[in-house]
């Protein structure tokens, strides 16, 4: 009796400890033991606070945009490093985004900050390739953390309306790969035009061609109007939607098209780094061209309630090794369910183009 009663315990003690560590394991992953993780509403919530506070309907970041319509044609080049369909010889419809970064809807477009464009492409058989892209080849820091601590650095301090210096300087000297970042946007034309910008993937993604091989590869779409930059001298002196505006007239007289290149990594290449880029000649292949023929104010346009989540992609194209990526995902989904959450937003271009009609 005594052998069996112990058979006992010890069975019990077994599936207690199996509890246990199921338990710590779940805890663990809820970021209530240890330190605590970083999660999607801490990402929003940063933001929120460095944009002055939230702005109900509008995303968090990027709040200020236009919407876009055209057509991306593919010329069937990019089917050497993937299978995915959008990039077989095929002609697809385009929705997508122009925005500028920062949290306020109504800031003026003079600010040395990332100009982006968001794309949406459908293909027949239902899969999406959502693409979220800036203007600079790097960002600012590699992971969510450093996110987080760079958007409580530079919140501006009430009194200056400017990032308070005894908070920055410990944070840059932590982050060099930040102070690399302000170095090269103080050195960057920034663009005149949304139509004239290069805009880069910014991370790295995994290919898987018909033959299994699985490459990282980086893009880009490079536009057929040549670079101009905005005198960074005068900023202050630009107009509050002078880049939206610009971009309004000249999609009113034609189409603005942009080509995108297929950049694939190197043997040694960084691919788990936003922050890195890549060096020296790399085979890059020219997959197609992006026409944007059309362009409406939010309220009006098909852009304003989608999550352009750039981890929704289609058969063939994968996340990479990059951290950055699941953090975006997170605070996408978490900007745009408290958005949802608040009602419909008038856009401060629609509004002032809806004044020019009264005047």
């Amino acid at each position: 009796m005594a052998m069996l009663n112990r058979r006992i315990f010890g069975a019990f003690a077994l599936i207690g400890a199996v509890i246990l560590v199921l338990l710590a394991a779940f805890g663990w992953s809820a970021g209530w033991l240890g330190s605590r993780r970083i999660s999607g509403g801490d990402v929003t919530a940063a933001l929120e606070a460095n944009g002055g506070g939230a702005k109900p309907g509008y995303r968090r970041a990027h709040a200020k945009g236009l919407c876009f319509t055209g057509e991306f044609v593919a010329n069937g080049n990019g089917s050497a490093l993937t299978t995915a369909g959008a990039l077989r010889a095929v002609t697809i419809p385009v929705l997508g985004r122009f925005s500028m970064a920062g949290g306020n809807p109504l800031a003026g477009d003079g600010r040395v900050v990332f100009h982006s464009m968001a794309l949406l492409l459908k293909t027949p058989d239902g899969q999406e390739w959502r693409m979220a892209l800036d203007h600079t080849p790097i960002f600012p820091v590699a992971d969510v953390a450093s996110f987080v601590a760079l958007q409580r650095a530079t919140t501006p301090d009430p009194k200056t309306g400017k990032p308070d210096p005894v908070r920055m300087k410990p944070f840059l000297a932590a982050h060099p790969e930040v102070k690399a970042f302000q170095d090269y946007m103080a050195q960057a034309i920034l663009p005149n035009s949304f139509a004239n910008a290069t805009y880069y993937s910014i991370n790295a993604f995994r290919f898987t061609d018909a033959h299994g091989a699985t490459r990282f590869v980086r893009w880009q779409f490079v536009p057929d109007a040549p670079l101009a930059g905005l005198d960074k001298q005068h900023l202050d002196q630009l107009p509050r939607d002078a880049l939206f505006r610009e971009m309004i007239a000249r999609t009113a007289k034609g189409p603005s098209r942009w080509h995108l290149l297929l950049v694939a990594a190197n043997p040694g290449d960084v691919t788990d780094k936003a922050t890195v880029a890549w060096q020296g000649p790399h085979r890059t292949i020219d997959a197609g061209t992006l026409t944007i023929r059309a362009v409406q104010p939010e309220e009006v346009g098909g852009c304003r309630d989608l999550n352009f989540d750039p981890t929704i992609l289609p058969a063939g194209i994968a996340v990479s090794d990059d951290p950055l990526l699941a953090a975006r995902s997170k605070a996408y989904s978490s900007s745009f369910t408290r958005r949802a959450g608040e009602g419909p937003h008038p856009s401060a271009v629609g509004q002032d183009l809806a004044k020019d009609k009264l005047q």
